[in-house]
């Protein structure tokens, strides 16, 4: 299955340094995936997500993207749009069909960096010589995805990360579009500054307002123009952007710089018992997490949506760094009474509708040795607690890797009330 091929590359236009990247990316991956087991619905309008009123699209067939239907959307509105779409709950093995993806991509180079579950970025610079025309090489890849996993695949190609997504963005589904080098203006001009790597839809609206709206409105304007308008940094950004200037490299290996987890109450929460219970629940799975990764941190974060969809977010600073699920658990919860979340007497005046507790600034477990200035002032009973604790979540990674994550839980765990959905991240 070939799919549309837009290709204007030319190689006596690429110089022999010229770097060749291309962007992979899965057409509507989970939905895809979940076609696979109910082909009857290919066609059809699809929505993947959870049966709750509180759930939010986990993605959408093309059909229904054509009703206004977008990832990330809360299903009550995706279905006012396209009331008469099905709608899949989760259930296939997204992870291991990634892995194949990947595995594919990695047989024809180790130059590989996976971004998301279904996309990734590769540098083919160095298998030119080996292989060939990079269109043939992009073809070679989405035909065999189709013929070992079924599924449909859209592929960008040009001389960086940027441009190539951007192309990949603009075949989709099921097609390749190449951006040479001397086409990459001609490529990025028409486009809306908000399409833009790096430009949100606030920044978008504050160089609207100026009356630029594409980019090649926005490549009239100079440099120092565009500093003093947004700051230094914002603006020398755009100013490259705009030109098609990126010089990232493909990362082969990224690690991760925050690990977090969050929680989506079936109802919006004011009891502050499950409150402080959930907190427990997140702030050992990020602990967990940690352990597993070999990393601590000493700065977290705090995140609160009330039921009005307001958001806060937090941050809370340890003495030391830890992997602690305990330790995360007390701090994250003074932060928690610091912001009178939760009252003097023990209420929650704003509903609460989700919760989620992050650990950044991630560091070696061996850089974060140096212990708390504090703990000279610890009575021995504390520090026997804390170690008490580190051994106790070491003793449930074990049982829980061998039986599985609801092995072995905390008791208090035990009075969590309803249906949940949880996403870690």
């Amino acid at each position: 299955m070939r799919g549309s091929v837009h290709d204007s590359q030319s190689d006596s236009h690429r110089s022999p340094d010229q770097r060749v990247i291309m962007h992979l990316d899965m057409d509507a991956f989970f939905v895809s995936v979940e076609l696979l087991a109910r082909p009857e619905l290919k066609g059809q309008r699809v929505i993947v997500a959870r049966e709750s009123s509180r759930s939010v699209v986990l993605s959408a067939s093309y059909e229904a993207r054509t009703f206004g239907v977008r990832s990330a959307m809360p299903l009550e509105r995706a279905r006012q749009l396209c009331p008469d779409a099905t709608i899949v709950e989760p259930s296939a093995n997204y992870r291991g069909y990634s892995r194949a993806v990947m595995a594919i991509l990695h047989d024809v180079t180790d130059r590989v960096e996976q971004v998301s579950v279904d996309e990734a970025f590769v540098d083919l610079t160095p298998t030119l010589r080996r292989l060939g025309n990079p269109v043939d090489v992009a073809q070679s890849v989405r035909e065999r995805i189709w013929q070992e996993l079924a599924l449909p695949s859209s592929v960008g190609i040009s001389s960086s990360k940027f441009i190539a997504k951007m192309a990949s963005s603009g075949s989709k589904p099921n097609g390749l579009w190449v951006v040479p080098p001397h086409r990459v203006q001609e490529f990025l001009d028409p486009m809306p500054v908000g399409k833009l790597w790096g430009v949100g839809p606030k920044t978008a609206s504050t160089i609207e307002s100026w009356g630029i709206h594409t980019v090649a409105q926005l490549r009239e304007y100079d440099l120092d123009f565009l500093m003093a308008r947004l700051g230094r940094a914002a603006g020398a950004h755009l100013f490259q952007i705009a030109r098609g200037i990126d010089d990232r490299p493909v990362v082969t290996f990224r690690q991760e710089k925050s690990m977090g987890a969050e929680h989506t109450f079936a109802q919006d929460s004011t009891d502050a018992e499950e409150i402080s219970r959930e907190i427990f629940k997140l702030s050992l799975a990020v602990g967990r997490r940690l352990r597993k990764a070999q990393r601590q941190s000493r700065s977290l974060s705090l995140k609160i949506r009330f039921d009005t969809f307001e958001t806060l977010s937090r941050s809370c600073l340890l003495e030391s760094s830890t992997d602690s699920g305990r330790e995360i658990h007390r701090a994250v919860m003074k932060r928690l009474r610091e912001l009178e979340i939760v009252d003097a007497a023990g209420r929650v005046p704003r509903p609460i509708r989700l919760l989620g507790v992050r650990a950044e600034k991630l560091e070696g477990r061996e850089s974060g040795v140096q212990q708390s200035l504090l703990d000279d002032t610890l009575q021995p009973t504390a520090q026997n607690y804390s170690r008490d604790w580190h051994g106790a979540e070491a003793a449930m990674d074990a049982i829980q890797q061998k039986f599985g994550a609801e092995g072995l839980l905390p008791a208090n765990f035990l009075k969590v009330s309803g249906k949940s959905t949880e996403r870690r991240g």
